[in-house]
């Protein structure tokens, strides 16, 4: 139990992600090996800087370093079972010893024997085929170590597939993959292990990661609180709103909604317990915020970069650019419904000397320099690797405005480090990611489960997408992010660009299901992290923080229904029009769900208010003129009995 008083400190912040994250329970290695681990950790950030001045290498060769380093670092780091990890001192075991040899030897091999593999067409050696064989072993392992058992799982159910698809009943039976051929497809073709998710971690993903790590070095990350505390603060309910502020930034350095949570959440859900905040509520608004981080532009969270490569001909920005608007009404939702539970309960917001000094917070304003940086360049077409490349230098030279964010040898050294540790169980996940999309891509899988998708929906597109939102929540409940979207994007995305959806859209509704699935009931990680942070009860947690990103639910199948939602085809004024109607109508969902407005309202009167919501959502003609009509109707009343109100007491005084 947390203390409403006082915010969490570093240790029980770490104690919190290494339950909730995979990620975060790495050892904590002393002497030779984590000098070892630590000299790997800053090669790898140096090899990832190296590739982006200078251009990367080959493909097969980019990756595998990739990969090797990842891999290697993973068995030194990260223990193979988490539950009995020590605290303090920990060396690793014998076996994790040969398990990261190993993996430096999967990382060198394709660079060592290119011209020989790439000479052999397909043809493997006996020694080649052992190396295949350790290193899809080695992929599976450390996927398990460092992102979970869940994907891992299903890695293998794939692997299964393809070689003993003959044996699967109806429209998925194949001929099956013979083991060689399996192995040459998983490690020496750029269809597996070695395929495009692979390769965006090997780029875009890792500079973005390594972004985030200089960003909180510089003080960043603890400015966005004290801009947040500054702007919202003082507001009815000001600490909740101070949480989605604030979580809407550290999205953007990132990529985790639990570390979101948890980092930002130590912070913001002490504040809203002491104002008066139930417990589940106050940690289901940080749990909401946070994870909507992820679906902020301009730097979504890393699956977004894989969406690039997956739908072809698009840039990072229009993708980016696409997801604004969904991302200021997801936002929106929980701004309003947080302000109607703070105004039915009473609460006020912080007082003048609670809050930070307002001068002091804007004269660090420059901070925010490097998330203009990053928006500007990537509006101005620029490759997306460089843009973080100049990002990065960005944060450096802003750092060195004042003494206390200023970056000396050390921190920089530290910042690589923190950037490398960070990408790992990114680098696992997109590996085990390769396994599956190759196994889809060679027995033609995701084609077949498209059109069963379709036959099971009967061809209708709404059954579809409802049943693709449940698998990709389903997904999301034991996988990253990143894992979630590549296997839905390659399984049931399909499935809804058959029935005539744009790409983007189809894309765009998977990856936002993916995502909310960490505060999706019954395994809503990111909620069971904030409740360990407000010490409420995890379940009503993540019904509340289910209930507050309604509008995640909702706009996903908004946007596919009208693309005119994400900015395709519309012109400016329809764009405005768009934003107008759908805020009011976040407005009177908001109202709906909470209850509450300028006053308590009717049952009748909540189910009026979410239809209208609903209808002003929708971005077409009919419903904008229907929705407009019933919300005035609704706000016309609240003003009425807003003014009866003010002459009742007038004439008892």
């Amino acid at each position: 139990m947390v203390d409403e008083n006082k915010t969490l400190n570093e240790e029980e912040q770490q104690a919190l992600l290494e339950k909730y994250d995979p990620e975060a329970g790495t050892r904590k290695l002393t002497g030779i090996i984590g000098w070892i681990a630590f000299i790997g950790l800053l090669s790898f950030s140096l090899f990832q800087l190296y590739t982006a001045i200078f251009g990367v290498f080959t493909a097969q060769i980019q990756r595998t370093i990739h990969l090797g380093f990842a891999l290697s670092l993973i068995f030194l780091l990260f223990p193979a079972n988490r539950k009995k990890r020590q605290k303090g001192k920990l060396q690793i075991a014998w076996y994790d010893g040969i398990l990261a040899l190993l993996s430096v030897g999967i990382g060198a091999y394709w660079p060592i024997n290119f011209n020989d593999l790439v000479m052999s067409v397909g043809r493997l050696s006996q020694m080649d085929f052992i190396v295949g064989i350790i290193a899809i072993l080695l992929v599976l392992e450390a996927t398990r170590r460092a992102v979970g058992l869940p994907i891992t799982i299903i890695a293998l159910i794939f692997l299964v597939y393809g070689l003993y698809g003959q044996y699967m009943p109806g429209f998925l039976a194949h001929r099956g993959l013979t083991l060689e051929r399996l192995v040459q497809t998983m490690f020496f073709t750029t269809e597996g292990i070695l395929g495009t998710p692979l390769a965006v971690s090997s780029t875009f993903i890792f500079l973005f990661l390594l972004f985030g790590a200089f960003l909180v070095r510089t003080g960043v990350g603890q400015y966005f609180n004290d801009l947040a505390v500054s702007i919202a603060g003082r507001r009815t309910g000001g600490p909740a709103k101070v949480a989605i502020f604030s979580s809407a930034l550290q999205g953007t350095i990132s990529g985790s909604s639990v570390a979101n949570v948890v980092t930002s959440g130590s912070f913001t859900i002490p504040m809203m317990k002491k104002l008066g905040y139930k417990k589940e509520f106050a940690g289901a608004v940080e749990a909401a915020a946070s994870t909507g981080g992820q679906l902020m532009p301009p730097i979504m969270g890393a699956a977004a970069f894989l969406m690039v490569e997956f739908i072809g001909g698009i840039t990072y920005w229009e993708i980016a650019k696409a997801a604004a608007i969904p991302a200021v009404l997801y936002f929106a939702g929980i701004w309003i419904m947080t302000h109607f539970e703070a105004k039915r309960i009473g609460l006020r917001g912080l007082t003048k000397e609670e809050m930070p000094d307002r001068k002091e917070v804007l004269k660090n304003i420059y901070l925010l320099l490097p998330i203009i940086a990053v928006i500007v360049l990537l509006m101005s077409g620029i490759i997306v690797t460089h843009a973080a490349l100049y990002a990065i230098l960005v944060a450096i030279i802003v750092g060195l405005f004042n003494k206390a964010t200023r970056m000396g040898p050390k921190q920089f050294v530290l910042a690589l480090v923190d950037g490398a540790r960070s990408a790992l169980g990114v680098a696992a996940a997109t590996a085990a990611a390769g396994i599956i999309v190759g196994i889809v891509t060679k027995t033609g899988l995701g084609l077949k489960l498209a059109n069963g998708l379709i036959d099971l929906a009967g061809g209708y597109l709404i059954p579809t997408l409802m049943l693709t939102m449940l698998a990709a929540i389903v997904l999301g409940m034991g996988s990253p992010t990143t894992a979630n979207y590549v296997i839905t994007s390659t399984i049931a995305a399909p499935a809804i660009i058959l029935l005539g959806v744009p790409d983007l859209s189809a894309h765009l509704f998977v990856f936002y299901f993916g995502i909310i699935a960490d505060i999706t009931p019954p395994v809503a990680l990111a909620a069971f992290a904030a409740a360990g942070v407000a010490g409420g009860e995890p379940l009503k947690t993540g019904v509340n923080s289910a209930k507050l990103a309604i509008a995640a639910f909702i706009i996903p199948y908004i946007f596919v229904l009208s693309p005119e939602l994400l900015m395709i085809d519309t012109t400016w004024l329809e764009l405005v029009w768009v934003l107008i109607t759908a805020v009011s109508g976040m407005l009177a969902i908001g109202a709906g769900i909470i209850g509450y407005w300028m006053r308590k309202l009717h049952w009748i009167e909540r189910i009026v208010a979410l239809v209208t919501g609903l209808l002003l959502i929708y971005p077409e003609g009919i419903s904008d003129i229907t929705g407009i009509i019933s919300f005035t109707a609704l706000l016309a009343l609240q003003f009425i009995w807003k003014r009866d109100k003010g002459n009742t007491l007038k004439m008892s005084n």
